[in-house]
């Protein structure tokens, strides 16, 4: 682990797989190679102007319909993020540049705006992160998360939020009056509870335990929270289900939820690598248990069954977490959210 870049969970970048070309260094390294120099791993941001900031999926096993990524690519570096090869479709690779060069869409808020008060939409309850986590470390600069809450809070359409950051604290003074209005609910993501193993798989991320302190601090709020254990990884951290599930609901959850990982697309090889590098003792091991949550392949993309795997180790992943869920939650359950407040161009009632 010599050259073993610290701080960062991609080692290299992958190729593009829709690039026609692809650049590398000489392998003389005596040779000057100016035009194209070794990249540096500070990060760059590209500001994006979509036409439109709400996408809808069709995917019968994401939990949402309706979702906003006011940030593509996220610092977080998280190695095995399903987002990875999602990069690709900028022109960058899955790799180091989706941890180091991130879009930002600038003109989300006035998209969101415009989208509310157009007379054809629908409230509907949008997930804020379906791709990458609206609070990474570019929204303190940004702040396109915070108003395009403040935009949901005015217009009152529900939301749901998932993130690993504890930065959703600052704005719990609009998540707060949402909550009393049954208009959002939050999940922290929570993969271990093992600091070294933590640093080693989402090395740009807060600990475990302010995760929990910020997840408490949101249940003394009144925002309604749970836990999302995701992704399990076999001989990596599913034996820590019981203690994840336990810990958060001694910290405010109300419920849980998990997936097992799946290595799709420029993920293989990047996954491969980080693993063979860190864990060389139990690397095969790894591999071979998430094959075996997939039919026999590492990549997985059969709706119904990609998050949850199939066969009998991923049976047995799946009943460590009901167990665990029915153990510490009892009969808590998701919140249920209301459509039913919106308010067509932020028009305020008679009696409010």
């Amino acid at each position: 682990m010599g050259s073993y870049k610290k701080g960062r969970g991609a080692q290299f970048n992958t190729a593009n797989s829709f690039a026609a070309h692809r650049y590398e260094p000489a392998d003389d390294l005596t040779v000057a190679d100016d035009d194209f120099p070794p990249p540096t791993l500070r990060t760059q941001f590209f500001e994006e102007t979509p036409k439109q900031i709400i996408t809808h999926t069709k995917s019968p096993d994401v939990g949402f319909w309706a979702s906003i990524n006011p940030y593509q690519g996220c610092e977080h570096g998280c190695i095995y993020c399903y987002a990875r090869p999602s990069h690709e479709y900028w022109g960058f690779s899955a790799g180091l540049d989706f941890e180091s060069k991130i879009m930002v869409k600038k003109n989300a808020p006035v998209l969101l705006e415009k989208q509310f008060q157009s007379r054809s939409y629908k409230p509907e309850i949008i997930h804020f992160s379906g791709n990458t986590d609206c609070y990474q470390p570019a929204e303190r600069t940004y702040q396109l998360t915070r108003r395009m809450l403040a935009l949901c809070l005015h217009y009152r359409n529900p939301v749901s939020i998932i993130t690993k950051n504890a930065l959703i604290l600052r704005d719990l003074d609009i998540l707060q009056p949402m909550a009393q209005l049954k208009l959002v609910s939050v999940a922290i993501s929570i993969t271990t509870l093992t600091e070294s193993l933590r640093l080693l798989m989402e090395p740009r991320t807060v600990t475990a335990t302010q995760r929990l302190k910020t997840m408490n601090t949101l249940h003394q709020a009144g925002v309604p929270v749970g836990v999302m254990t995701a992704p399990i990884i076999p001989s990596l951290n599913d034996h820590e289900i019981p203690n994840l599930v336990k810990q958060a609901a001694d910290h405010g959850a109300c419920w849980s939820a998990y997936t097992i990982v799946r290595l799709n697309g420029a993920l293989g090889p990047l996954f491969m690598d980080w693993l063979k590098q860190t864990f060389p003792d139990r690397a095969e091991r790894v591999l071979n248990q998430i094959a075996d949550c997939h039919g026999g392949q590492l990549n997985d993309s059969r709706f119904k069954i990609r998050m949850s795997g199939e066969g009998q180790y991923a049976q047995q992943i799946g009943q460590l977490h009901r167990i665990a869920c029915q153990k510490y939650f009892g009969d808590n359950k998701f919140p249920a959210l209301t459509t039913n407040l919106f308010r067509p161009a932020g028009q305020i009632g008679l009696f409010e």
